[in-house]
């Protein structure tokens, strides 16, 4: 595996390959010596168009804990900001041998592009590219979801599958790339997807792997009876134009507050991608809650991704 551009471009088993490997590398981090030489003598770059904290210092210490070398370049304040162009970037990126570029901008497509254009030969990772796919944080919710369903069937993360399990994805659909990749992803692994929006945030586009959608989302409760539900914060950074009157209104008829979360079975996951907007797609209630897994999400996180490096950077490709 050269890149990881899309959930789309993985096959059930090598997703299951990678969960697999992730649990390993999870393993080895409760270790007194948790760093490994695996991708030592590798350069490893997080080329970030956009700000995000989280994900690339996840990535930054997945490289890290497989002894790469990492460079952090942002386009704030570089070239880029004085108009330099993607493949100005990467060309210079390869010339200072980078061995995998890790890849975060606004536009959809743009790690394709870089993966696809002969522009560098370095392998490329999709951290998020506009409102098109983020295949790392669908991985990670995956092994997350294996992870707390093989601690209540008493059995290791790696006896465990996904099928027929029920996931419920909640909020702006349309413009996450959280949930796109999650859709795909999840139901490549035997998941049932449903999703629950404002009629104004449902995908319009082909949504075949979707088991149904609601606009209701005190009906979808009461009818899936969900073993998880993620939460999506809106993505009002992408929107154009008003897609619901308010934010209040958004969180009375969306929300997972503390009622809705009452009435969720008492066996429901909760979980989210972040940052969170407390109040607004999610209660205090449900995101501190014993069945909340946002932060063993972003644990899981760097194990994932330590996981991916392995797989595009070493003999763990196949």
């Amino acid at each position: 595996m050269k890149h990881l551009l899309s959930t789309a471009d993985l096959s059930a088993e090598k997703a299951i390959e990678i969960l697999d490997t992730s649990l390993e590398m999870l393993q080895t981090q409760s270790r007194e010596q948790r760093k490994l030489p695996t991708l030592r003598g590798k350069t490893v770059v997080n080329l970030f168009f956009e700000d995000s904290t989280r994900t690339r210092i996840s990535f930054e210490a997945a490289a890290k804990r497989l002894s790469a070398d990492v460079i952090n370049f942002s386009s704030q304040g570089s070239s880029v900001s004085k108009g330099e162009s993607l493949k100005d970037t990467a060309q210079t990126l390869e010339a200072m041998g980078a061995d995998a570029v890790i890849v975060r901008h606004s536009s959809s497509g743009a790690a394709h592009l870089l993966a696809n254009r002969g522009w560098i030969s370095a392998s490329v990772i999709n951290a998020g590219d506009g409102t098109h796919e983020h295949p790392t944080q669908a991985l990670l919710d995956a092994f997350t979801l294996r992870s707390r369903f093989a601690e209540l069937a008493g059995k290791t993360p790696a006896g465990i599958d996904l099928k027929d399990k029920k996931v419920m994805i909640v909020g702006d659909i349309l413009h996450s790339r959280v949930a796109r990749s999650n859709i795909s992803l999840l139901s490549k692994l035997g998941a049932k997807v449903y999703v629950v929006a404002p009629s104004t945030l449902l995908p319009i586009a082909d949504t075949s792997p979707i088991t149904k959608s609601f606009v209701n989302l005190d009906l979808a409760i009461r009818e899936v009876e969900p073993d998880a539900v993620m939460m999506l914060r809106l993505q009002s950074e992408r929107m154009r134009g008003t897609f619901f009157p308010s934010a209040k209104e958004f969180t009375s008829g969306w929300g997972l507050t503390a009622g809705r979360f009452a009435a969720l079975p008492k066996h429901t996951l909760v979980m989210h991608p972040g940052p969170m907007n407390r109040g607004v797609e999610i209660s205090s209630v449900a995101a501190d809650s014993e069945r909340s897994t946002i932060i063993e999400q972003v644990a899981n996180g760097v194990a994932v991704r330590m996981a991916v490096l392995y797989h595009t950077l070493s003999g763990g490709a196949k």
